[in-house]
């Protein structure tokens, strides 16, 4: 049974199989009218006179049908519908990142937290078959995006990611820890195999820890396998934070009590020891760089989970019987013959004799 067809756009030219065969009786009918105007019916029933009208139409046909059944074919008829699992095989990887307010300092283009966006989501690319989450955290933290194989989805949540994601300014890197921990114990692929899972935080951001304890909650995380990978945005000179109205127009730059304009500069120093205690690595993000490929192998290193992602159905394809048809049409329209067996001798080339 066909239930449906994966290429249909073949289907569209099917109908011109039924074209081309009316089209040729056309030609034939033609061709004998001409024949006809220049010898006369009865010379010309003498020269057709071994031709068989009724074979050249059927192989006329046979030639549509055999184009019609190949046309078929390409279009991949398809039935049987199964669902399968897609198991991919990988890691699950949790980014947090840093939306507080001096992730917009522009002392990197566009600013500190674009460029996170925009380098964030060519990780995504460079890590098919990983589970990926998103934590976004200043102050405290908020999950953006539980972990998910669809990269689509998580670009879009990244692309959404500004100060307004969480309730409160700062820089709490154990908040963002622990938020990190709750999401892969909801969704991750451990919690549903009871399956050891390597697990990988990996934090963007520019800031110093303003709260203590993250420290020691990432050797806690590391007891649990999970490994903590940094990477900072910003420079050590530091710039401005902007402040805009809504609709994006600079207003001026943040300041402090005193009316002085805040300049906030990237160390990293926080960052690489969290990296340290957790296991993992430290990077500096700069303008062509190849912390990412480094952050991509380092992850490759480690030792991959298989999990199902999700389900997807199959079908059998069906074409085959179609090609076997059009196959065997074809040998009888190639083995037909449009000759005919002559009758009794005609004798009507005498007649003009005759008179």
């Amino acid at each position: 049974m066909i239930q449906q067809f994966a290429e249909k756009f073949y289907l569209w030219l099917a109908p011109a199989a039924l074209l081309i065969y009316f089209l040729g009786l056309r030609f034939y009918r033609t061709a004998e009218l001409k024949l006809e105007e220049v010898f006369g019916a009865k010379n010309t029933q003498f020269l057709t006179q071994t031709l068989s009208r009724q074979k050249r139409k059927l192989k006329l046909l046979l030639q549509a049908l055999v184009l019609g059944l190949f046309l078929v074919a390409l279009a991949r008829p398809q039935g049987g519908e199964s669902e399968l699992p897609v198991v991919a095989e990988g890691v699950e990887v949790m980014l947090v990142v840093d939306v507080s307010e001096s992730m917009l300092a522009e002392d990197v283009r566009p600013s500190r937290l674009a460029q996170a966006r925009s380098e964030l989501s060519k990780l995504i690319d460079q890590m098919p078959g990983h589970k990926i989450g998103v934590v976004a955290f200043a102050g405290s933290a908020t999950l953006i995006s539980p972990l998910s194989t669809d990269p689509n989805a998580l670009k879009m949540y990244l692309d959404s990611l500004s100060p307004l994601a969480v309730s409160t300014q700062g820089t709490d890197f154990r908040g963002a820890l622990l938020e990190a921990l709750a999401a892969f114990q909801r969704g991750g692929a451990g919690s549903q195999q009871g399956a050891k899972v390597t697990r990988v935080i990996l934090i963007a951001s520019d800031g110093e820890d303003q709260e203590q304890g993250a420290l020691d909650e990432a050797k806690k995380l590391v007891d649990e396998g999970i490994r903590i990978f940094a990477l900072v945005y910003g420079t050590e000179k530091g710039g401005p934070i902007p402040q805009r109205d809504s609709t994006g127009m600079l207003k001026g730059y943040k300041k402090d009590s005193s009316g002085q304009t805040v300049l906030t500069t990237v160390r990293g120093d926080a960052l690489k020891n969290l990296a340290a205690a957790g296991k993992g690595a430290f990077h500096f993000a700069s303008f062509g760089g190849n912390h990412l490929r480094a952050i991509v192998e380092d992850i490759d290193k480690l030792e991959k989970t298989q999990f199902e992602s999700k389900t997807t159905k199959q079908y059998e394809e069906r074409f085959q019987i179609f090609v076997l048809v059009a196959f065997v049409l074809g040998c009888l329209e190639l083995f037909l013959s449009v000759r005919r067996r002559l009758g009794a001798k005609w004798r009507g080339r005498f007649e003009n004799a005759v008179s």
